[in-house]
């Protein structure tokens, strides 16, 4: 495990500890499209995200850019708090007011794909459950 892999375990364990960001699930949709896509596609859509919508210093319609569905990225991004950038300074400590540096996007990202891969080795998660 990487320095970077134990800082993404610890930030997803605090993050589950709050009761808003615990509440967030991928859907049976959200589920099949990342097995239609492949969990590589999600991640690429992950950077798009990231990189349009709260990597710029001062984003378009910050605080409400990030829908709460329509694609598992989105979710994610709530689940994570990486979805705006009041979120992402008060649980990530990335300052606002500047645009986001290519090691912070990759934390971003890292991030809300080990959210993902965690909500798809969960049981609960699966059909039937």
């Amino acid at each position: 495990m990487t320095l970077q892999d134990s800082s993404i375990a610890q930030k997803l364990v605090s993050l589950r500890r709050s009761r808003f960001r615990s509440k967030f699930r991928l859907s049976q949709k959200d589920l099949e499209y990342i097995t239609t896509k492949s969990l590589e596609a999600v991640k690429e859509h992950a950077y798009q995200f990231v990189t349009s919508r709260v990597a710029p210093a001062f984003p378009k319609n910050d605080g409400k850019q990030t829908p709460m569905k329509g694609h598992p990225v989105f979710i994610a991004q709530h689940a994570t708090a990486t979805c705006c950038r009041g979120c992402i300074q008060k649980w990530h400590g990335i300052q606002k007011g500047r645009a986001l540096d290519d090691k912070e996007i990759d934390y971003l990202v890292a991030l809300i794909m080990g959210w993902i891969e965690q909500q798809l080795d969960d049981p609960s998660c699966k059909p039937g459950h």
